[in-house]
């Protein structure tokens, strides 16, 4: 019998880790596991939870340029040989002594993930340690040396795969995922995120639809800061449905980082876990809907690591697993014990942040009508013009 849910995780995980001072803490990952123990996520029937060894240099270069594989050994090996011309050694991408093997074991992460879901050996898979969308081709670039959701990606196409559909909701732009496959008709890339205007990397517009042979492929939201759980989930439900459903993929590889959250300290979003739940929900029912349920969905961004990620990541692995986990249930008296010992912290004390005084979820359809006068609906026109005809869509009602 397949596995409901494959979940990748081991603690040699938490080695990618960029130093004391850095953002991309790992104890966000040892946290997210222990949560997922805590509520007996990955004792649910149906779910296998698995390690990953360091991907091959043969495996890497699918995506990634020989020479910069052999710049990221250099710089594992001996930090001080780090080469800035391939983003490592820089402030977002320090090197550290066993980066490479590090890095590239996410990728066999994601990459196993590709292969089990393809192959009928798992429904879905969950690498909550991946969606390192940033990393090009040829270099670092925001906190992601390897790109695992590309090799992923590739290796889908290379064993059979007609179409692959990539959404990426992390508040960044999935830039690396996109330029990777920006000419490739194969390979549907959506990002929503936060304005290049005011945040990194400073890309992802609505008018980048995709290079001249793949023009459709690649459908950008540019939200503006400020952005909150209704007007998000619109933007999500407005765009990535629409050209998911119409580009009808053979398998859906989904980017779940959790920084469009109110409390992340590097970006404007106002969402909370409980949108955040949400879409990883929609992205599930849209794998079942449009490619018989093959979903691989991954981590990525997410720097609120104690009150955030834990939760949010959670909470995509139990879906994934088929048993949801409701928001208003107590996080574990235990999983909050330990994270007090750790960070002193005491931790949140339910699995939701929206309480009974804020009211229920809610979010506006787009067949409820387009309103010039909105941020978010702007945006959200702005790409629907750029890219629905491109793909046999109305702007207005589909």
């Amino acid at each position: 019998m397949p596995s409901q849910a494959r979940v990748v995780w081991d603690q040699s995980f938490t080695r990618y880790d960029f130093g004391p001072h850095h953002p991309m803490a790992p104890i966000r990952l040892d946290l997210t596991a222990r949560l997922c123990e805590a509520l007996g996520v990955f004792a649910a029937d149906g779910v296998e939870v698995t390690g990953a060894k360091p991907a091959t240099d043969a495996q890497l270069a699918t995506v990634h340029d020989p020479d910069y594989i052999a710049a990221v050994r250099a710089a594992s090996a001996d930090p001080s040989r780090a080469e800035p011309r391939y983003g490592l050694g820089t402030e977002d991408d320090p090197a550290f002594a066993g980066m490479h093997e590090a890095s590239a074991r996410v990728v066999t992460g994601t990459l196993e993930s590709c292969q089990a879901v393809w192959r009928g050996e798992a429904e879905h898979a969950v690498n909550f340690c991946g969606g390192l969308h940033h990393a090009m081709a040829d270099a670092a670039s925001g906190f992601c040396v390897y790109n695992d959701a590309a090799v992923g990606i590739r290796w889908l196409l290379d064993n059979g795969a007609k179409r692959v559909a990539y959404v990426d909701v992390d508040v960044h732009h999935g830039d690396g995922v996109e330029k990777i496959f920006w000419d490739d008709p194969r390979v549907l890339t959506v990002s929503v995120h936060e304005s290049g205007r005011v945040l990194f990397p400073g890309t992802g517009w609505p008018t980048d639809v995709g290079g001249p042979d793949a023009e459709g492929s690649v459908v950008n939201v540019s939200l503006p800061p400020g952005v909150s759980d209704a007007g998000w989930l619109r933007a999500v439900h407005a765009v990535a449905g629409p050209v998911v459903r119409a580009f009808a993929p053979d398998v859906l590889v989904t980017q779940h980082g959790c920084d469009t959250h109110a409390e992340d300290p590097l970006a404007h979003f106002a969402v909370t876990v409980d949108a955040q739940r949400a879409a990883a929900d929609a992205m599930h029912r849209l794998a079942h809907e449009v490619c018989g349920g093959r979903w691989v969905a991954l981590g990525g961004g997410g720097y609120e690591v104690v009150d955030v990620v834990p939760r949010t990541w959670t909470h995509l692995t139990a879906i994934a697993a088929h048993q949801p986990v409701a928001v208003s249930v107590p996080v574990p008296a235990e999983w909050r014990e330990y994270v007090e010992h750790v960070t002193g912290r005491p931790g949140p004390g339910r699995m939701g942040d929206l309480t009974t005084e804020d009211g229920p979820l809610w979010w506006r359809s787009w067949d409820m009508g387009y309103d010039p006068a909105n941020e978010v609906d702007r945006a959200v026109m702005a790409t629907r013009s750029a890219v629905f005809p491109l793909l046999g869509l109305d702007v207005h009602f589909d």
